[in-house]
């Protein structure tokens, strides 16, 4: 790096920064001479601070300037008038704008027949005429840089040019510009110097005498400065320029380059400055290392900003169009500054990197891709040599060893040219051997960072793949940088990891010994142990080569937290893909884990016996939370095991070898709290995202009593946790004698019952609801006595609920559990049915087996049903509470009817088929009221009506009156129609026998038909009046018609001969009078 002259001394600088007096008396004249304007107008001029301490001061400037005799010519040009001066520099700025460059017309002096330089030499003993000059001349350069912006940077000035009256010029025009601040402002009067020769010192000297001024001038010239400073005449004086400005003040040098970071301009100067840094920073003993040129231009390429990142760029393509020797270039003078970095961080060969030059060594390896990758710098020859031996450098065990391997091994695959010759690819290729070898050294010092093992082993595992697009992805992520890698270049590279160091059965083998990742979670970065054993399942490497992954799935899983990692689901579904053969003869398959693991997992006194797991546990006083979500997550993977094996089992029976490989046996399922596990998942829904609907999935497949809605339903709305509160009362003992003795006393002394039911209600631990769920559900039973309190029934019914997620009549709770039960069955005993049919051998026969399967589902679920409608039968007890609306028969029936109208709207079938089997007549009318899905009875009644059975069309019969009062539909009226001609076509067809008690049932729904739809009456009526007439004749031959009609003291033995008939037709009389009264819109019907 070229020197530079530095116009003011940086001590002379930072005295007139701070009013320094002493530093100034010592410096010399020569040192004081740039200077000595700003000093004479700070001893003389009036001040603005009128203490003590500025009288001292100005007496010390005074006794400084005393010893120099040019002080005399500059105190002179204190007594001129400028006022006039001021008048003519306003009309000399406004003739310049109005002219132009042009030099003919002068306000300021008049015409110059000798030349400005004669003439300026010459009024030396006339301050006034020199100031007008010299402000005459830079106005005029002023008016030209304004308005040539494309006319050459450098303007001809003989005065400027002159270095003989440079001191003159700066106290000239020190002077002017404090005496006219409004007229001169610093930052233009620099950008018009600029354009002359010895401008920068003048703009320097200029700045030291208005110290103030120093950063705003910094701050203008970068704001106007060009994007690539070294590329015109503008930009190389203007990078000299804040050169110089720094050299006088180096302490803001950085501030002047965030200046050019913020505009994006005078790159070069961003460079000089950082190497200045870091040149002062050596110069004070200080470690070379703690300078941030390194930092601060891996910044530049890796921030956010892309005008910034794009800014560097440029300057680098540009910076490699010069010749490499030319010492100007800013970009050479980085590379030469970088390239010594390289070399001072390399150790000596076989010696070991010192752990305090690890991270310095990490960075620089990280510019130097992002410089290639980012900034498309080309390595020089001196750079790949030395570049390569500080990437293949050993460091000692650390964190940031660890980390600068990983970068290293980047470093190799994004820059495969490093290699150039045979020699410097065996030494690569040493390197990672000896990284295999020293894995373990550094796997301790990797946890929350890559692992240098793992990488090496994923990059071998993608080139077995051919995966350049992850190999690509994982050299960008370890870097921090998006860069190019081309394939094509990384052939050398492959082979030598696929041939020479990782073979296929080398990274099987090699996998089994990775340790798993402890709590492994969703916040777990970088590439881990699992990334690569599941794409070594998926590729079923383990399989080619016989090796067994069981144990590391199984350690993994137990390792899990969450949030959960997106893998592990993956994970499992490739495992067991891998234990399921898909063919008759199938490659080697690994093993399923064992039941005594899985339950294992769902083992809470097993896993708290554990130290590591112990060493968590709350304090005593209460139970941390923490730890049943710890346990969660590895239970729901468990269970997410067991129902994709179980889906894959039945999905390819037919392929398996049942002595080889098995279903788990059914007690596993069993000791698995399924119901909970879901529920507790559905709190952590957003931890578990990529587990939870496949889950749902196959376990609605596979036991689907276990998905329940009434259950979602409970746990979502909390009706299960309404009681979910610690009492504060002594807690009472879970023994099962203790629990045995409380409900043997139910009906006499409740409150023990009810306090233990509390009890159980209010805590979580699953290990004694478990201990005593057999003995409270065996309790059961008793409640069933009279006596039992309702709020003991209610708590019950909780309790049970509450068990129920983790694994008789005429009593409403007891009941509600009854339905539940019921439900969960009939579902599971589908799912039974199916899978034994699919264990049966295919054979012709298959389709009766089905229609087997269907018929006695069929039979089971209707004789539930039916049972059901028995228990909403009335006892002789309840009869008297019929008319009271709260009693226990109501609200068995509304339990009961909802049941049965969600078995209806599931199965259609099963509704009709209920219904062709019949139930008690005196039931329709609640069903028809209570059941909402009774409106589908419609589509069948028809066929109902046309059964030969006389009951079945009685019943018929019934149903459909009351189904056309709670559906008043058109499809419902011609239906009745048709109830009504199945009426009448029996009226000649039925036999004596069945007649009578035929009609005795059906006539009083003719009631509630025409009361629906009133244009039936008069088929109803039309169809009583022939019941009517042959009653009448029956009557008639038993007896005298019109006696028994008026007298009524017939002879017993008279009535009965025609008590049947004469009961109908009382019947007939009635229902036609109702409908006349209450059915017909007008009175008058004949």
């Amino acid at each position: 790096m070229s020197k530079i002259e530095v116009p003011v001394k940086p001590h002379v600088f930072k005295a007139m920064q701070t009013i320094d007096t002493e530093a100034l008396a010592s410096a010399s004249d020569d040192d004081l001479r740039p200077v000595l304007a700003g000093l004479v107008r700070m001893a003389l001029c009036a001040p603005l601070d009128a203490s003590v301490h500025g009288k001292q001061t100005r007496m010390k400037i005074l006794a400084i300037l005393s010893r120099l005799e040019v002080v005399n010519s500059i105190v002179d040009m204190l007594s001129i008038d400028f006022h006039a001066l001021e008048q003519d520099v306003k009309k000399e700025q406004q003739l310049r704008a109005k002219l132009g460059g042009s030099m003919t017309e002068s306000v300021l002096v008049s015409q110059l027949p000798n030349g400005l330089v004669l003439e300026f030499e010459r009024s030396s003993s006339d301050p006034a005429q020199r100031i007008r000059l010299l402000l005459s001349e830079l106005l005029f350069i002023s008016s030209e840089v304004k308005e040539q912006k494309n006319a050459s940077y450098h303007k001809q000035s003989d005065l400027f040019e002159c270095s003989v009256y440079t001191y003159e010029i700066l106290d000239a025009l020190c002077i002017a510009m404090a005496e006219l601040p409004n007229l001169l402002n610093l930052l233009d009067i620099s950008e018009a110097l600029l354009c002359v020769e010895n401008g920068c010192r003048l703009i320097c000297q200029l700045v030291a005498n208005n110290p103030e001024m120093f950063l705003e001038v910094c701050n203008s010239l970068t704001a106007r400065g060009d994007k690539l400073d070294e590329e015109s005449l503008s930009g190389r004086r203007r990078l000299q320029l804040l050169r110089m400005l720094c050299l006088m003040d180096p302490k803001t040098a950085l501030t002047v380059r965030n200046y050019c970071v913020e505009y994006c301009t005078m790159p070069g100067f961003a460079v000089v400055a950082s190497i200045q840094q870091t040149q002062m920073t050596t110069a004070d003993n200080v470690d070379e290392s703690c300078s941030d040129i390194i930092p601060f231009f891996t910044g530049l390429l890796l921030g956010t900003d892309v005008g910034i990142r794009n800014w560097i760029s440029a300057f680098v393509k540009a910076g490699q169009k010069r010749r490499p020797d030319d010492e100007s270039c800013m970009l050479n003078l980085l590379r030469r500054h970088l390239l010594d970095q390289l070399t001072l961080l390399t150790p000596a060969k076989g010696q070991v990197m010192e752990e305090s030059k690890i991270v310095a060594a990490s960075s620089l390896i990280r510019l130097y891709n992002a410089l290639k990758g980012i900034a498309t710098m080309k390595y020089s020859e001196d750079e790949m040599s030395s570049l390569l031996k500080l990437v293949i450098s050993r460091p000692s065990p650390s964190r940031a060893g660890a980390h600068f391997i990983t970068l290293g091994i980047c470093t190799l695959m994004a820059s495969p040219g490093l290699l150039r010759s045979v020699e410097e690819e065996q030494q690569a290729v040493n390197w990672l051997r000896w990284l295999m070898t020293s894995e373990d050294n550094f796997e301790r010092y990797s946890e929350k960072t890559n692992s240098p093992g793992e990488m090496l082993f994923l990059l071998a595992l993608n080139f077995h793949n051919n995966q350049m697009v992850a190999i690509t992805d994982l050299i960008c992520n370890t870097l921090g940088m998006k860069i190019t890698v081309k394939t094509s270049a990384l052939v050398k590279i492959r082979q030598i990891f696929t041939m020479e160091l990782f073979t296929e059965q080398v990274v099987a083998a090699h996998a089994v010994k990775i340790p798993v990742t402890p709590n492994l979670d969703a916040k777990s970065t970088g590439y881990l142990p699992v990334h690569s054993i599941l794409q070594l399942l998926k590729n079923r490497i383990f399989s080619k080569h016989k090796i067994s992954i069981k144990k590391w799935v199984y350690r993994q899983i137990c390792s899990s937290c969450f949030p959960l990692h997106p893998l592990l689901p993956q994970l499992i579904e490739s495992y067991v893909h891998s234990v399921i053969p898909k063919s008759p003869k199938p490659e080697h398959t690994n093993e399923p884990i064992s039941e005594d693991d899985i339950l294992a997992v769902f083992d809470a006194k097993k896993k708290n016996s554990n130290p590591r797991n112990r060493q968590r546990e709350s304090p005593p006083g209460g139970v941390s939370a923490d730890v049943p979500d710890r346990q969660l997550c590895p239970q729901l993977l468990m269970l997410y095991y067991l129902l994709l094996f179980e889906d894959l089992y039945q999905m390819h029976k037919k392929m398996i070898d049942v002595t080889k490989l098995a279903l788990y046996n059914d007690t596993v399922m069993s000791q698995i709290p399924i119901s909970h596990l879901v529920q507790e998942a559905l709190k952590h829904h957003n931890n578990c995202q990529n587990l939870f609907p496949p889950m749902i999935r196959l376990l609605n497949t596979h036991f689907p009593h276990l998905c329940l809605v009434e259950d979602w339903l409970d746990a979502h709305v909390g009706l299960m946790s309404t009681e979910n509160q610690i009492f504060k009362r002594k807690s009472v003992s879970f023994k099962p004698e203790f629990i045995h003795e409380a409900f043997s006393e139910a009906q006499t002394h409740p409150s023990r019952a009810i306090k233990l039911l509390e009890q159980l209600l209010s805590i979580n631990d699953t290990d004694i609801l478990k201990e005593c769920q057999d003995t409270v559900v065996a309790s059961i039973p008793r409640l069933l006595e009279e006596g039992t309190p309702r709020r003991l029934l209610d708590l019950m019914k909780k309790v049970w609920f509450k068990l129920h997620g983790f694994t008789p009549r005429k009593c409403p709770p007891i009941l509600e559990i009854v339905l539940r039960i019921l439900s969960a069955y009939t579902q599971a005993c589908r799912v039974y049915l199916s899978s034994h049919v699919m264990d049966a051998a295919v054979t012709e026969k298959e389709k009766d087996r089905q229609e087997l399967k269907i018929a006695l589902l069929a039979a089971q679920e209707s004789a539930v049903v039916q049972i059901l409608l028995e228990v909403c039968l009335p006892l002789e007890s309840e009869k008297e509470q019929a008319s009271s609306e709260l009693y226990n028969l109501r609200e068995v029936r509304c339990l009961v009817f909802s049941y049965i109208h969600q078995v209806f709207i599931a199965d259609p079938n099963l509704a009709k088929l209920v219904h062709f089997q019949g139930y008690p007549s005196m039931l329709i009318p609640f069903v028809v009221s209570g059941v909402p899905s009774m409106h589908i009875c419609l589509d069948f009644i028809p066929e109902l009506l046309g059964q030969p059975q006389r009951n079945k069309q009685v019943f018929g019969i019934q149903l459909l009156s009351h189904l056309c009062q709670q559906y008043q539909l058109p499809k419902s009226m011609n239906i009745a129609k048709l109830g009504i001609d199945v009426m009448f076509t029996l009226l000649s067809v039925l036999e004596k026998s069945e007649w009578v008690a035929f009609f005795q049932q059906t006539v009083p729904c003719l009631l509630p038909i025409s009361q629906a739809f009133p244009p039936l009456c008069d088929d109803a009526a039309v169809l009583l009046m022939q019941l009517g007439r042959v009653c009448y004749s029956q009557i008639t031959v038993a007896g005298n018609a019109s006696k028994t009609d008026k007298d009524k003291s017939l002879a017993p033995v008279s009535m009965s001969l025609c008590g049947d008939y004469d009961s109908l037709y009382q019947t007939v009389k009635l229902t036609f009078s109702q409908i006349c009264g209450h059915a017909l819109v007008m009175g008058k019907l004949y």
